[in-house]
């Protein structure tokens, strides 16, 4: 048996007729077309997301807790992993001094924001000169372990207020 495009349809049941609304009484969805009577949910283009008739709607009776600093330093953050994993493939060059910018370059980060963050998951074993905003104390370990050496540059006080 071939099959023709002008054979072509649904299985029976697999579409459902749209309610044909407001279109006489006999049709049980006639006159207020299923909205009830009057008031401003019988009118198109109602929208009343939270309301609760009046009483405290329940966002505004939970507690608020915390502080976001709105100028917050957003800082890049990269594993000693994946340094490894970025030598290893080498798109960093161990014996070169690896900074924000390097990273960059070797495709680790976007973009380096307020400064670079070394975090310690992962493994080290090239030796590297990294020079970071800041260092976890594990972080700083495996790079002195792999022979390296770890130098923290502080954020300027403009770099703090910039977004």
């Amino acid at each position: 048996m071939t099959i023709r495009l002008n054979d072509l349809h649904d299985n029976p049941g697999a579409r459902k007729d749209k309610k044909r609304v407001g279109r006489g009484i006999g049709s049980g969805k006639g006159k207020t077309a299923g909205r009830g009577v009057k008031g401003q949910k019988s009118r198109s283009g109602v929208a009343i997301k939270g309301f609760e008739g009046g009483q405290m709607p329940l966002h505004m009776r939970l507690p608020k807790r915390g502080f976001n600093k709105p100028n917050r330093a957003k800082f890049a953050e990269v594993n000693v992993g994946t340094l490894q994993a970025a030598v290893d493939a080498k798109k960093i060059d161990a014996g070169a001094k690896v900074d924000a910018a390097a990273l960059i370059a070797a495709g680790l980060l976007k973009r380096s924001y307020h400064g670079v963050r070394l975090l310690g998951s992962g493994e080290l074993s090239a030796k590297l000169d990294i020079e970071v905003v800041y260092a976890t104390a594990a972080a700083k370990a495996a790079v002195e372990k792999a022979g390296g050496s770890v130098t923290m540059t502080r954020v300027e006080a403009s770099a703090e207020q910039a977004d």
